[in-house]
């Protein structure tokens, strides 16, 4: 008999109002958070690809701007092949960004395009590879992503095929 291991959803940096179905990770001890720890410490105690989702909303942007793709890496550590990250931020540009004095990471429509091959901007850092899947964005609101985790092989396949000139900018 096969067994079945059940993947959680995990909501990272829920504080007190983790998601409906979701494993909240916080570093404030409230009473919706079942996992204790700050997001920016690496490894987060969780198994690798313990997670089919990972929801990040309204976190990112109150990561410190060194540690965010190290806690994106991460985050694509604790999901399985093929999960996903969703992450909800204000735009950059925006009051409800500039209004937060805890805001300092800025997060614009291109911000994805760094963890993802196939793009200009992921040569820059090359870090672990996504897929992006959604992105809706308003320079007067938020931007909201979804990214698809993509293994090690996957993401060396579509960047030798973007160093090539085989996919146009922004294609993967």
């Amino acid at each position: 008999m096969t067994k079945v291991v059940q993947k959680i959803m995990l909501d990272v940096g829920c504080g007190s109002n983790c998601s409906p179905g979701f494993v909240g990770m916080d570093k404030r001890k409230l009473k919706d958070v079942q996992i204790h720890h700050d997001v920016e410490l690496i490894p987060w105690p969780l198994e690798n690809e313990s997670c089919a989702v990972v929801l990040m909303s309204h976190l990112i942007e109150h990561i410190k701007p060194w540690k965010q793709i190290d806690v994106i890496d991460e985050a694509w550590r604790v999901l399985t092949d093929n999960g996903l990250l969703l992450i909800s931020t204000p735009h950059g540009k925006s009051f409800g960004y500039i209004q937060d004095p805890t805001h300092c990471s800025p997060w614009n429509e291109a911000t994805p395009q760094y963890f993802c091959p196939g793009t200009y901007l992921y040569e820059v850092y090359k870090p672990k590879p996504w897929q992006q899947e959604k992105l809706t964005w308003s320079e007067y609101s938020n931007i909201e992503v979804a990214l698809r985790k993509l293994t090690i092989k996957e993401g060396k396949k579509i960047h030798e095929k973007f160093k090539a000139g085989l996919l146009p900018q922004g294609d993967s």
